[in-house]
């Protein structure tokens, strides 16, 4: 026995390749700034909603636009909530994708930590808010989904700013935990949030979408052919009474990641990425939140009465308390239940600043009230406060721990390159990067 080599230790979190560090480099570029416009459009709506001027923001929401034969007339406040988070959520469903198809997650004992830890960041929060809310009255109950969701421009922002020396592989499990958060939030709103269901637009949706993807699989990216069968299918699928945004995850997951012709350059799904993912993070995205988040708080009844509501209790707790401790303790019943270590120089307060990171819930989490609750009712203004509260206290606690770690991964970061310095041994990853 003493011939054959020991196995090699098992680590959660990998190093990864450098194609992938680079590509969520960029990602986190992209998002860093779609944060900051999302930030900006949440605080411009919330100022505007609670100054003199607020009927003019009301009245701003409830444009009406759309032709009414097609039951496409809808508010603008609609539009961004079912038209523009389609975009989003096309942009999530092409990023799944990629991950599970030609990302380090190909491997499934690499995919199943961020799929479980992503699992355990909905089921906690959902318990916590249902247990809080299990004898309220008013249908509180219907928002047990609200704290379950993740925010991947907001996340991947606050991890950009206060993140730059963290390891890659961190990074990773968040943009991943991120997208198949989105994934289980889309299933969630599709089964337990479409309220009537008519088959025949449903049945329809299925033509442009076998036409969209038979023209994908040719590799077509002609846009005046992919974009009609695109807005033809979100259209019917509208009309089923299901979300919208189920649409774009559909199609996302349509578009090929690999190259037919195995040669270089970016496959079609990366290429989508590339193209859509400003709109996405720099226009869809703070649109919508723009007028999600502009909630006046005299409306909502005031402030006493909106805190001591057990569904703002419910949505706090379960965004800050829930989304730690269901990403954190699947995190550590993976590493118990497999014995695999978490990665060289890795601690637990690492895993913990992004489960905090996790309860930053603000785009979906704003969607998923507005149809548990209906869009202007009290419980949804008081759902809304909730979600900016325990978002902003989220990233606050996270950014302090991940901040404290970052300097720590510095230190250690400098270290190696006097030692290397002094060695005369040159950085093959910095000179990559």
């Amino acid at each position: 026995m003493s011939g054959v080599p020991p196995r090699p230790a098992r680590h959660l979190f990998g190093r990864g390749t450098w194609p992938e560090a680079r590509r969520i480099a960029d990602i986190l570029r992209a998002e860093t700034v779609g944060g900051a416009l999302l930030l900006g459009a949440a605080v411009l709506a919330l100022l505007w909603a609670n100054s003199p001027w607020a009927d003019a923001y009301r009245a701003l929401s409830e444009v009406t636009i759309g032709p009414r034969a097609l039951h496409l007339d809808l508010t603008l406040a609609q539009w961004a909530a079912d038209g523009l988070l389609a975009v989003f959520f096309f942009v999530a469903g092409l990023e799944l994708k990629r991950e599970f198809v030609a990302g380090d997650l190909r491997d499934p004992s690499r995919a199943m930590l961020p799929i479980v830890a992503a699992a355990g960041g909905m089921a906690v929060p959902a318990v916590i808010y249902t247990v809080i809310n299990v004898r309220a009255a008013g249908g509180a109950l219907s928002g047990w989904a609200v704290p379950t969701a993740t925010d991947i421009a907001f996340a991947l922002a606050v991890l950009a700013v206060v993140g730059t020396h963290l390891p890659s592989a961190l990074r990773t499990f968040l943009l991943t935990l991120a997208v198949v958060d989105d994934l289980l939030a889309i299933v969630i709103i599709a089964v337990f949030y479409t309220s009537s269901l008519h088959l025949l637009p449903l049945a329809a949706a299925l033509i442009p979408l076998a036409l969209f993807g038979f023209l994908v699989q040719r590799r077509v990216r002609s846009w005046w052919l992919l974009l009609p069968l695109a807005a033809a299918a979100w259209a019917l699928v509208h009309g089923s009474g299901i979300h919208a945004t189920v649409a774009g995850v559909l199609l996302g997951f349509l578009v090929p990641v690999v190259r037919r012709s195995g040669g270089d350059g970016p496959g079609l799904a990366e290429h989508f990425e590339h193209r859509w993912r400003p709109l996405s993070a720099g226009v869809a995205v703070p649109v919508f939140a723009f007028f999600a988040a502009g909630v006046s708080v005299a409306d909502a009844g005031g402030l006493g009465p909106t805190l001591r509501d057990p569904v703002t209790i419910g949505i706090i707790a379960g965004l800050v308390c829930g989304k730690t401790i269901g990403v954190l303790g699947a995190t550590w019943l993976v590493q118990r239940f497999t014995r695999a270590s978490l990665g060289d120089q890795l601690s637990w307060w690492d895993v913990a600043g992004l489960s905090l990171l996790a309860g930053v819930g603000f785009t979906v989490s704003l969607l998923i009230g507005e149809l548990a609750f209906g869009a202007g009712s009290e419980k949804d203004d008081h759902a809304r406060l909730a979600i900016l509260t325990g978002s902003l206290i989220s990233a606050l606690l996270a950014a302090a721990v991940l901040r404290l770690r970052n300097r720590h991964y510095r230190r250690l970061h400098e270290a190696e390159e006097l030692d290397a310095d002094a060695d005369g041994i040159p950085d093959v990853y910095q000179q990559k990067a």
